[in-house]
């Protein structure tokens, strides 16, 4: 599967290059063809199922229309719902239209308080829309959520802003879609923010474009591909000191279980020795993973070993001395929640940070990203990928920034888009098993960048893992991940079938 992203203005420029190269209309009947054959999938052949089209005025508009005449040829009964009062059409739209009128298309300008429709088409509103759904438009976008059928939109679901994955507009509203087509090239807001829940399942439809003539993408889908050449079957020869030691840096008092739950998924995902070192009181032996080995923090010696500072870390003095330490270390850092917050409110840290060469992955999420840039949580996710690459230029380090479509980015302004995980990832300590995880793949000898795609890929993996063995995603935990990101690590490695013994 190609796993490119192109912002809305990138996608623009393909389309222009085509379209001088091209027929007038070809890139609009290849649109609706391939719409249409998708319709088909989704109807499962059945041609007894009616569908409805809501065309718009622009050129998705004019998708719609292609789609429907290419459906009414088969057979289907295909009603389009084209309101009145629109725009002039494009040329290209217009001769849609008057394709789809000289065949057995059904033309409504309101939508039927009854209809049973086995499939509804969202073509009111492709990339071009620059403001809030408004009027009947808006209606429309919030009838579709009612719908007890499959919503397939063409190129972006009306009303969502392709780069963001947010709606348009302040105070704006998207169709929620089942299933996406989205042509000429895949979008990153179609897999971030809201997009997950707006776009459904993603289909990209190149619409003959050769990727080889296609600009270098604003980013990438992760995918195993990324840190493939990290996976390594053991070899009989080892011992645990080949996988490396991770000291999980945390536990201020009354705050125990964040750091023994990045510890569990440390040990889980294969680091040869695991150390959980507390800055307040612990029990001194973890009841269900003895081989946790509990330090007091201040005991702790650094070593060779990764270091993973934040979970339950607290803001007190003694944290604020750690992470100052550890960043002036030269060992493999994973930085996350109160660490983060350190962070946050000191400048000075912040500039170890960013001098330090060293690796290190930070993880926040939208309201930690947004006290380390000085911005609002809802300015981060009002452009998810802006603030990931800003906050990874800033530290110089390789940045997960947390959510629906985790973004992983590097200083140098790569980005991936995340597409593995599920709803119930939203669950306290979620995120503190990702940075055991990832402090983990460190030791193992992972690369950060690596590390980071890794762990966040496989992190939502354990969790999709869960839901097919019936586990969630309402009610799953974070204790229950450490057991499936195992799972799913060893799996990865037998498939890649790479470094064998």
């Amino acid at each position: 599967m190609d796993d490119t992203l192109y912002t809305v203005a990138q996608v623009r420029a393909i389309e222009a290059g085509a379209r001088a190269q091209l027929a007038p209309g070809t890139l609009m009947r290849r649109a609706g063809e391939a719409a249409a054959r998708y319709a088909l999938e989704l109807l499962g052949g059945r041609r007894d199922l009616p569908v409805l089209l809501l065309a718009g005025p622009g050129n998705n508009g004019g998708d719609a229309l292609e789609m429907a005449a290419v459906l009414a040829d088969t057979g289907i009964d295909a009603t389009v719902l084209f309101p009145p009062g629109q725009r002039e059409l494009s040329e290209e739209a217009a001769d849609a239209h008057a394709r789809a009128r000289a065949g057995t298309v059904g033309f409504i300008d309101m939508l039927p308080p009854d209809g049973e429709w086995g499939l509804v088409v969202d073509g009111l509103f492709g990339i071009g829309l620059a403001r809030a759904l408004e009027g009947e438009y808006r209606d429309l976008a919030a009838l579709l959520a009612d719908m007890r059928c499959p919503v397939l939109a063409l190129d972006v679901p009306s009303g969502l802003d392709a780069d963001t994955g947010m709606p348009v507009g302040p105070d704006g509203i998207a169709v929620r879609a089942t299933h996406t087509i989205t042509f000429l090239a895949d979008k990153p807001g179609l897999h971030t923010a809201d997009g997950r829940d707006h776009a459904g399942l993603v289909r990209v439809e190149a619409l003959g474009i050769d990727p080889a003539t296609l600009p270098e993408p604003a980013a990438r889908l992760d995918s195993r591909a990324v840190f493939a050449r990290c996976l390594q079957a053991r070899r009989h020869g080892s011992h645990k000191g080949s996988y490396g030691d991770v000291a999980v840096i945390g536990g201020a008092e009354g705050m125990l279980g964040a750091p023994l739950l990045a510890a569990r998924a440390a040990l889980y995902a294969g680091a040869g020795r695991v150390f959980a070192a507390m800055l307040g009181p612990h029990p001194g032996v973890d009841s269900v993973q003895p081989e946790i080995m509990f330090r007091t923090a201040a005991e702790l010696a650094f070593g060779s070993r990764t270091l993973v500072l934040g979970p339950g870390m607290g803001g007190s003095a003694e944290a604020m001395r750690l992470l100052a330490q550890a960043l002036d270390s030269t060992n493999a850092l994973v930085l996350d929640a109160d660490a983060l917050n350190l962070l946050a409110a000191s400048p000075e840290l912040m500039a170890r940070l960013a001098r330090r060469g060293a690796g290190a992955v930070l993880t926040p999420h939208p309201l930690e990203a947004a006290r380390l840039l000085g911005v609002t949580a809802a300015t981060i996710q009002a452009d998810r990928l802006a603030a990931a690459r800003s906050l990874a230029e800033r530290t110089g380090a390789v940045v997960v920034l947390k959510g629906s479509g985790t973004l992983v980015g590097r200083p140098d302004g790569t980005l991936l888009v995340n597409p593995t995980g599920n709803p119930g990832l939203a669950t306290g300590g979620s995120g503190d098993v990702l940075a055991g995880l990832c402090g983990a793949l460190l030791a193992q000898g992972w690369p950060a960048w690596e590390a980071a795609a890794g762990a966040v890929w496989i992190h939502g993996a354990a969790a999709d893992w869960l839901v097919e063995q019936g586990i969630g995603p309402i009610g799953m935990t974070a204790g229950e991940l450490p057991a499936a990101v195992r799972a799913v690590l060893n799996r990865l490695v037998r498939e890649a079938g790479a470094g064998r013994p």
